[in-house]
């Protein structure tokens, strides 16, 4: 099984991601968003609850993470990161998550 953090990895290395609450809300607004992640442990959650509900308008797949902090660093930044969309997956494969 593959991680979300290993295809997020994947996807900020050799396709193109958006990182943060902001970015990824307008990504998946404009519909460019193949997928979104949300870290668990965001406080306060109002911050990323319109998160799956607008994805699921779109038709984006969403998953959720554990760690902000893991998160952070499989997009390669050294902060964690409430959220991020995959906007080019790159070699990242999409489907192999569940």
């Amino acid at each position: 099984m593959v991680s979300v953090y290993d295809i997020v990895e994947k996807a900020a290395k050799t396709g193109k991601v958006d990182k943060g609450v902001n970015e990824v809300t307008k990504a998946v607004e404009r519909g460019i968003a193949k997928l979104v992640v949300v870290a668990l442990d965001v406080d306060p959650k109002e911050l990323t609850q319109h998160l799956p509900i607008l994805s699921e308008e779109k038709g984006i797949k969403f998953v959720q993470c554990d760690s902000r902090e893991k998160l952070g660093i499989s997009v390669g930044i050294n902060r964690p990161t409430a959220a991020v969309a995959v906007i080019l997956e790159g070699e990242a494969k999409l489907d192999s998550l569940e």
